[in-house]
């Protein structure tokens, strides 16, 4: 008879893990998880809920399942991104791009294979791997969070993966991938493995920094994924997809759940995209906050790594947390991520903006004379 000690009978290497969850507080000014703080407009709301309406009328029935209307939008949206285009069976979408990626892992990684990513990179993806019994091997970045090429390109060859994961922008650090580290790592991985750029925070890369997409039709080994949680304003939606050969997508047919996109899902993600360029406006209006933000940290003396998303990177603080709870005594919460000394916030509107800068000149002037101190590079 087991004890307390062993109840509920979790699987043994998940004993003792806390969830996942960035911090969920009701303060004036949440700027912690890199949504996009302007929701959708009066219009884009009514087609939403007329929608919802109408795939309402057949909910007895089972949603399609190949989800050809929504995958045939998606393409058509990414086309814009590549000259080859995207069409419909190089798609494919799951709730959200954390069920995507876990889709790949479950197909593609398992018991016996190897995941590898490059730290500091997406909290989630160790997890990923935990889930479907796949190996997890983490590589690291350059001091400048870029991707050292030749020991990437060593990693790969050592560990030989059949998933490597590689946001780009990476977060938490907003650092955006050359074409030539992706080329070289697919070619690296080659047909024994797959290389997934996850483009989560695409939409707000700087003008002339290219789609991974535009390298689809020379790598059948390649995959991106988008979501629709930041640029479309999509956080409460849960939809991600992915561009591939259509091979992959069809790989992910056999670990699919039945029926996994619901009818409610895919009306209002039809909705949203017939409204994107109204949605994709704000993608604009973010990006120019963000260097704008970028541009003030340094003048402030930070150190703030390059951004190509929706989110910056600075530091650094001998005390971090210290500086975290500060802002957040004042109303405004960002996030405790990356590495040690580093602290993360997303980009909002100018007037959460004004209130994040104000709140951060405020904690340190507020801990004179212990001022919070710069760790030294």
């Amino acid at each position: 008879m087991t004890g307390p000690a062993s109840w509920p009978p979790l699987r043994e290497e998940l004993r003792g893990i806390e969830p996942y969850g960035a911090p969920q507080l009701d303060v004036p000014v949440q700027l912690n998880v890199n949504e996009n703080p302007y929701g959708p407009s009066a219009l884009c709301i009514a087609d939403i809920a007329t929608s919802v309406a109408e795939a309402s009328v057949t909910l007895n029935r089972y949603p399609d399942r190949e989800f050809v209307d929504l995958r045939t939008a998606l393409a058509s949206y990414l086309s814009k991104d590549t000259p080859a285009g995207i069409v419909p069976e190089q798609v494919w979408a799951a709730n959200g791009s954390n069920e995507v990626m876990l889709q790949l892992l479950q197909a593609f990684g398992g018991p016996g294979r190897t995941a590898v990513s490059f730290a500091p990179t997406y909290s989630m993806y160790p997890e990923y791997a935990r889930d479907t019994n796949t190996r997890w091997v983490a590589g690291h970045r350059a001091e400048d969070f870029s991707l050292d090429l030749d020991a990437a390109r060593d990693l790969v060859k050592t560990e030989q993966p059949s998933v490597i994961l590689l946001p780009s922008p990476n977060n938490p650090t907003g650092t955006a991938l050359p074409p030539e580290a992706v080329s070289m790592l697919c070619e690296a991985a080659g047909d024994d493995g797959i290389v997934v750029v996850d483009e989560a925070y695409g939409e707000f890369r700087r003008t002339g920094v290219p789609s991974a997409l535009e390298l689809l039709p020379s790598y059948r080994n390649l995959v991106v994924t988008r979501t629709m949680s930041k640029a479309f304003a999509g956080a409460g939606l849960r939809l991600g997809y992915l561009a591939a050969d259509p091979a992959i997508c069809d790989a992910i047919r056999v670990v699919r759940l039945p029926y996994h996109l619901s009818a409610v899902t895919q009306a209002v993600a039809l909705a949203a995209l017939r409204h994107a360029p109204e949605l994709l406006g704000k993608v604009d209006e973010l990006r120019v906050e963000r260097d704008a933000l970028v541009a003030w940290l340094r003048a402030e003396g930070y150190d703030v790594a390059d951004s190509d998303a929706n989110f910056v990177l600075f530091g650094r603080f001998a005390d971090r947390h210290a500086v975290w709870q500060g802002l957040l005594d004042q109303g405004v919460l960002i996030r405790e991520t990356g590495p040690d000394g580093w602290l993360r916030v997303s980009v909002g509107t100018p007037a959460e903006m004004d209130a994040f800068k104000q709140a951060l000149s405020s904690t340190a002037e507020d801990r004179t004379p212990k001022k919070i101190q710069k760790v030294e590079s």
